[in-house]
């Protein structure tokens, strides 16, 4: 199907090269189709192009809209719907089928914005909560995806393809979602902008889900202005959303109050308890922008994840299964899984497919669960966010009267292994910001052998504009990022094969 689709592009394109130039939005959307037939086949960071794409772009033209997402080719991370002819998915072969003729509430603002939605990013498939030795980035659907930096690399999940796309130019503006780590850390992974909102300022209706107490889409983008573009135009209440009760109060034009000066006098709180995996030399760097730039850094050398770690998944299994029951039996397509265990039942079926590779031993503890009524679950979630919020991330703050927090966001990418699965090096303290439903903006802060890894920015509830102001000040103070070389393999790359080979 991927690859239907991307030669149908191919065929669009070249067919109405002759025709009369065309108007911004449909030349930007054309532009951006020929990235993605030329340049994707060898991520696999798109896994269907909209064929209405042209289409969309021309009524934008007629509209005359004005504004930043005016005419500008949006990608969406294929578990997000949106009315057309393309299915969502989440990356699974049970959903290849899920056409639902529905825009997400988010895509719905999107297009009232002015941008296209030129088509879907591929994932970890059921955005990684199928089993703990997956490989980050693989759907049986869309296959892996590869980092545009080291294409023997992993753009990590589970938003992987909405970073990699990004990170390779194919458009500058990407929808992921998050549920602890799933925008932040593919777009570390693939140096760009990923913001993780306050879980109840961007809807979650019509996105498959894992979790309704940390699941929030995101935007994802080469840069903070355009991350706070993006977030403008998707923020907002839901009715359907419950969570999003407050976001009208809360959202603003969050790129008109960028001001480059945000760090002067600010204290940001260092989280040393959150470093180390091969960042230290980058983190350094990024720490000594920040003082120039008039930050006053306060170390914070402890802090206790214990709670944290023992109940965050008891809660993230009890709630997939209830939640994923809600929207498989609320799609109108003529779907033949209705439930966690049809899911479970569908993966056996077509083993082959499906779990060549790993199992689904997530989805098999989350099917014994005892549903959101169980005591026991209502304790490890009042237990999670006390120690991941009020004893977490704002007890941090107050006690060393700072406005935010930083650290490293991830590790360098790892090496795709089919073997042993995801073989990262460690992660910062996003799961804090995750558990709490806090915000977390990460932005590009340097290279590793090659590589990129990001700069974390955490702050308490609504602090979104706190965040990407002090982004922004960092960013206009680090300058302009390198860009992916698509090299086969990082030991390719001129800066490291010649030191693999003998300097005698």
């Amino acid at each position: 199907m991927r690859e239907l689709l991307i030669t149908t592009a191919l065929i669009i394109v070249g067919a109405s090269a002759a025709a009369a130039q065309p108007l911004p939005a449909e030349s930007n959307v054309r532009a951006a189709l020929d990235r993605i037939a030329r340049i994707d086949p060898q991520l696999h960071s798109v896994i269907a192009v909209d064929p209405t794409a042209i289409d969309q772009a021309r009524r934008v033209d007629a509209s005359r809209l004005r504004g930043p997402l005016a005419g500008q080719p949006v990608l969406i991370k294929d578990n997000i719907e949106a009315a057309g002819p393309l299915p969502t998915t989440a990356g699974s072969l049970a959903l290849a089928n899920n056409v639902t003729n529905r825009d997400a509430p988010l895509v719905a603002r999107l297009r009232a914005a002015g941008a296209v939605i030129v088509g879907k990013t591929n994932l970890s498939e059921w955005a990684n909560i199928r089993s703990n030795n997956s490989i980050s980035g693989w759907s049986a659907v869309g296959g892996v995806v590869h980092s545009p930096w080291a294409l023997d690399r992993d753009a990590c999940g589970s938003s992987s393809g909405s970073g990699a796309a990004v990170a390779a130019g194919l458009v500058r503006f990407a929808i992921g979602t998050e549920t602890n780590g799933s925008v932040t850390c593919p777009a570390s992974i693939n140096g760009i902008v990923g913001l993780k909102p306050t879980v109840g300022l961007v809807s979650r209706t019509h996105v498959v889900p894992i979790s309704h107490t940390q699941d929030t889409p995101g935007p994802m983008t080469p840069t903070v202005l355009e991350a706070a573009k993006l977030l403008t135009a998707i923020a907002g209440s839901d009715p359907a959303d419950p969570a999003t009760r407050e976001a009208d109060k809360h959202r603003r034009d969050y790129a008109a109050g960028l001001d480059a000066n945000s760090l002067k006098g600010k204290r940001i709180g260092v989280m040393r308890f959150a470093t180390g995996f091969g960042t230290d030399t980058a983190f350094e760097t990024a720490l000594a922008v920040l003082r120039e730039r008039g930050a006053i850094l306060v170390d914070i050398k402890k802090f206790d994840r214990s709670i944290i770690n023992k109940n965050e998944l008891p809660i993230l299994l009890t709630e997939l299964k209830a939640d994923m029951a809600t929207y498989l039996k609320g799609s109108p397509a003529p779907l033949g899984v209705r439930s966690l265990a049809d899911l479970i039942a569908f993966d056996k079926a077509h083993e082959r497919q499906e779990m060549g590779l790993f199992g689904q031993e997530l989805f098999e503890q989350a099917e014994k669960t005892k549903g959101l009524a169980d005591p026991a679950y209502k304790k490890a979630k009042a237990a999670a966010f006390q120690a991941a919020g009020p004893l977490g991330i704002d007890k941090l703050l107050k006690d060393n009267k700072v406005v935010a927090l930083v650290g490293p966001t991830m590790p360098p990418a790892w090496k795709i292994d089919a073997v042993n699965g995801d073989q990262s090096a460690g992660g910062g303290a996003g799961g804090l910001a995750a558990i709490a439903g806090y915000p977390h903006l990460t932005v590009p802060m340097g290279l590793v052998r090659g590589l990129p890894v990001g700069l974390s920015f955490i702050g308490p509830k609504w602090s979104e504009s706190l965040l990407l102001n002090l982004g922004y000040s960092y960013e206009q103070a680090r300058g302009p990022f390198p860009v992916p070389k698509f090299y086969r393999s990082i030991e390719n790359s001129p800066e490291i094969a010649p030191l693999l080979q003998p300097q005698l």
